[in-house]
């Protein structure tokens, strides 16, 4: 069935549809579990219910999405010793202890906190409950410093040696940690995850708010989430920005292919194209649609900057410029109707109409995956500008290939796919079930005794209709 394909073009399309996965969930994982621990602080701080109230409608998603998480995870690491054990080879001796620094500093101190964190605030108090919470936020992050570190070092490697087996080995850890594009790596995905979650919640609490203006916990949620979108987001441009320039000075190739720009600008400065047809064959973007010296000034910081064109790099080390060019284009659109949300909230907020302005609330109940797509479509735009090197200049994705048959290569792909949609299809479905359940004062484990309880308040009707909620008494 699958002789007459690529085994090295389905080992790619099999990374990219289980990377593609498995982003998602850590993308996600590492805002809300932020979150999480910023609400609960405020429960501490304040002494304020509804912000109990939100963490205990989130804190049951996050365990999912965690776990998710956790499950795509392990199938990359299998990947990597299937069909690209020359990479793993050659590369291991650098890239192997940075994971297992990932595993040990990182995933074993949320694992560890967990368990506590879902489970433990009767039985441990809540100060120990919020510590334990902190943690799980704190290594979330550890683990995208660990992992954003490994990543960054295949796109500009550094502090390395090369031994006479042709692997690379380190020569200067901290050079090899602190690679020239990790630091805004990092950045840049740490906000985006931020951001993703942030329009997550925001989503959930402008689809509570269109059918009960009044909740509580949803108008927290919504306001919390926009909050989040108007600080964030015009920081986290200023923040692509310095990334772009610093994969233009390290990554000039990837740039070109990015911006669909093919000729180097010497008579004069660069257009910045914002649609187009790239033409790789003929070498030419096709139906140009151009702003005048707006390239230079975005990549260059003047008004008559030259940047490299691919024919200024060998054929052979081109980009796939069609996919490059489009997604980086859908990355940055998200970015500025993520923004454009945040302004109009601000707007809202000074006219005292953030929680009946219906519209609003629409496009941002709309937004809710804007996250994670503008996440996916970075990515893409990263790893295939990265081609044809899964080492940036040093080792060619067609040298880093497993001796495996194609045969294999499909047969597991087939495998994956079905799986994958059966296995995370329905822990999306759970996760969009409990999403749609109004946030409630309550839930079974209040305390028979609790205020809201012995007044007789009785909670806005679940949508669940197999989970009615338990009657005031």
């Amino acid at each position: 069935m699958f002789e007459s394909f690529d085994p090295v073009l389905l080992a790619r399309i099999q990374f990219a549809f289980t990377v593609s996965f498995h982003i998602i969930f850590p993308a996600f994982s590492i805002g809300l579990a932020s979150y999480l621990a910023v609400v609960l602080s405020l429960h501490t701080i304040t002494g304020r219910d509804v912000y109990m109230d939100v963490f205990r409608y989130w804190v049951k998603i996050f365990a999912v999405v965690f776990g998710m998480g956790v499950v795509s995870g392990i199938v990359m690491s299998y990947q990597f010793g299937t069909n690209w054990s020359v990479f793993s080879d050659k590369t291991g001796p650098v890239l192997g202890p940075l994971m297992g620094y990932e595993v040990l500093s990182a995933f074993f101190l949320e694992a560890g906190f967990l368990g506590i964190m879902l489970f433990g605030r009767k039985r441990v108090g809540p100060g120990l409950h919020l510590f334990a919470t902190i943690i799980v936020a704190l290594g979330t992050l550890m683990s995208a410093f660990w992992i954003l570190s490994v990543n960054s070092w295949m796109h500009t490697p550094a502090g390395y040696a090369i031994n006479a087996d042709g692997q690379f080995i380190p020569a200067d850890w901290w050079a090899v940690i602190f690679n020239p594009s990790f630091p805004y790596r990092l950045v840049h995905m740490v906000l985006a995850a931020y951001l993703t979650t942030a329009f997550v919640v925001g989503a959930v609490g402008a689809f509570h708010l269109l059918r009960n203006r009044y909740n509580a916990a949803a108008r927290t949620m919504f306001s919390m989430a926009l909050w989040m979108a108007a600080i964030v987001t015009p920081i986290q441009i200023f923040a692509g920005d310095l990334h772009g320039i610093n994969t233009l000075e390290h990554q000039p190739a990837k740039v070109a292919a990015m911006e669909g720009h093919f000729e180097t600008n010497t008579d004069g400065p660069m257009g910045l194209t914002l649609f187009g047809i790239p033409d790789m064959d003929a070498g030419q973007m096709d139906y140009a649609v151009t702003i005048p010296y707006l390239g230079s000034i975005i990549l260059t910081h003047s008004l008559d900057g030259v940047v490299q064109g691919l024919e200024a790099f060998p054929r052979e080390d081109w980009a796939p410029v069609g996919v490059v060019f489009y997604t980086f284009r859908a990355m940055v659109g998200l970015g500025f109707l993520m923004l454009g949300i945040g302004l109009w909230s601000l707007w809202s907020r000074f006219r005292g109409t953030l929680y009946e302005n219906k519209w609003l609330q629409r496009a941002t109940v709309a937004m809710g995956p804007s996250g994670f797509l503008a996440v996916l479509f970075g990515w893409v735009t990263t790893e295939v500008g990265r081609q044809p090197f899964t080492v940036y200049g040093l080792l060619r994705t067609a040298e880093s290939h497993s001796p495996i048959a194609a045969e294999a290569v499909g047969t597991s792909l087939i495998a994956f796919i079905v799986v994958y949609f059966l296995l995370f299809g329905a822990g999306t479905f759970y996760i969009l079930r409990q999403m749609a359940k109004e946030p409630s004062p309550f839930d079974e484990d209040t305390p028979p005794h609790h205020p809201i309880r012995t007044a007789g308040i009785t909670p806005a009707p679940s949508l669940d209709r197999h989970n009615p909620p338990a009657p005031a008494e």
